[in-house]
């Protein structure tokens, strides 16, 4: 089936734009179901806004002190432990994943 270039509105600038033949073969090279919602230059816009709020976000995530519920061994965990729900130190986590 022939691919034929598409009219599609920007959804934040409301202009139109057209999706190319070459660009819908692109999007379904990789697997892509959807259409393009924004124009090339808002696209453009979109992506360095994102890429800018990643620069300043917190280069470390926060990390919690939690007792190992086998060894009893104090530990750190990337997350905030939940009452009842058992945390396990790197060591224990492994050999009970293997």
């Amino acid at each position: 089936m022939a691919l034929e270039d598409k009219n599609l509105n920007c959804k934040d600038c409301g202009k139109e734009f057209i999706f190319t033949s070459g660009e819908q073969e692109f999007y379904a090279s990789r697997g892509l179901m959807n259409e393009p919602r924004r124009c090339p230059e808002c696209r453009s816009i979109a992506r360095r806004q994102r890429n800018q709020a990643g620069e300043n976000a917190p280069s470390q995530r926060p990390v919690f002190s939690a007792v190992c519920a086998s060894c009893a061994a104090e530990t750190t965990v990337p997350f905030e432990p939940t009452e009842g729900r058992p945390v396990y130190c790197r060591d224990c986590y492994t050999k009970m994943r293997a």
